[in-house]
């Protein structure tokens, strides 16, 4: 592992190696703490496991996105086979993994990643689960509104996904590649953020009215009549919001509710 000027471990991409720090999870939840170690093994009442089984695996570099947001990614999204599909940012590559296999074949995924590190692991991830390189996947260095208005490809797509920290700076871009019919799906991690990226939608002109979930699992302990809610549960991850590109010249359809006092300041409220 290598480390920065003042001794502290630096934070490194890719496949595990020699000298990582790495944590566990056993059957009944403790987490265990280990450094791998040429010819070293990890011990349990139940066995043990050489480290060596580490090496070259998946770790986590970007935050990962959740099965269950990107389920409903590809399902309420409609991601279907054939489909051309926009992605940024392409994190680890777990989204990417999953609408590759939804769009299939037939279908074309361009994914945009602004850190170069970023890329490398989600590249790596990618093949690792395919065994090979997928011709029909272009991954992309570089801020969407750079890259993707160079490349021709990236026109009339189908959907557009952003997984980044400020999509709503690049929802004139969204509109710009969709097709009409074309759905945009933004995941953001707090209420902040999907409140500007919601009003954003709004203002733009070219989108239907957004909506916006999140999901929560709960698992459950089933053994024989001990059936219980597990202690712990998959909670808050991310907020979704989808919305629809509108053809041009197409007026937004009217909301059905007024807004709430008090939602957007007095100031506007009085304008």
């Amino acid at each position: 592992m290598t480390t920065s000027a003042n001794g502290i471990p630096a934070s490194r991409r890719g496949a595990f190696k020699y000298g990582d720090r790495v944590q566990l999870t056993d059957p009944k939840g403790k987490l265990h703490t280990i450094n791998l170690a040429e010819g070293g093994s990890f011990h349990t009442h139940r066995g043990w496991i050489e480290h060596e089984q580490f090496i070259g695996s998946m770790p986590r570099g970007a935050t990962i996105v959740y099965p269950k947001d990107a389920a409903h990614i590809v399902t309420l999204g409609d991601i279907h086979p054939g489909a051309r599909v926009v992605e940024a940012g392409a994190g680890s590559g777990a989204l990417s993994i999953a609408l590759l296999r939804a769009v299939g074949s037939s279908g074309e995924v361009f994914s945009f990643e602004k850190r170069p590190e970023f890329a490398e692991v989600a590249a790596k991830n990618v093949e690792q689960f395919f065994g090979s390189a997928q011709s029909n996947w272009h991954l992309q260095v570089g801020a969407i509104d750079d890259v993707a208005s160079a490349d021709e490809r990236v026109r009339d797509v189908d959907r557009v996904i952003y997984d980044m920290l400020a999509p709503w700076e690049n929802i004139d871009i969204a509109a710009r590649v969709l097709r009409p019919g074309g759905v945009l799906i933004c995941y953001v991690a707090t209420t902040t953020q999907l409140s500007k990226v919601g009003e954003a939608i709004r203002s733009q002109g070219n989108f239907t009215e957004p909506h916006a979930w999140e999901s929560m699992v709960r698992d459950w302990h089933l053994e024989g009549l001990a059936v219980r809610p597990e202690h712990r549960m998959i909670g808050h991850t991310g907020f979704l919001l989808t919305s629809r590109r509108l053809a041009d010249g197409t007026e937004p359809p009217l909301r059905r509710r007024r807004p709430s006092k008090g939602a957007y300041g007095a100031s506007l409220e009085e304008s």
